[in-house]
């Protein structure tokens, strides 16, 4: 984990919360949520062992870094309250 996330706090949620995305439980769906220093944090579905051999020649993740994957009805969602700058 990078120095220094654990004094952010989640400041708000972007999209729809996962009820309004058909969730009956609420409890085990992908989110997003913009932090108090304006980064993202997103739950998703750990998949970096399956894509990190299909990431292009440019892209690389640091040791602490995972690859989640998340659906697109939840990023469409989401796309109303990412901010453009």
């Amino acid at each position: 984990m990078r120095d220094g996330v654990s004094a952010f706090r989640i400041t708000r949620r972007l999209g729809d919360p996962p009820r309004l995305r058909g969730s009956g439980t609420a409890e085990t769906c992908p989110d997003l949520f913009e932090l108090s220093n304006g980064d993202f944090a997103i739950i998703g579905t750990e998949a970096t062992v399956e894509l990190e051999p299909c990431l292009p020649a440019d892209a690389a993740r640091a040791d602490y870094e995972r690859i989640v994957v998340i659906s697109r009805e939840t990023l469409i969602r989401a796309k109303k309250d990412i901010p453009d700058a």
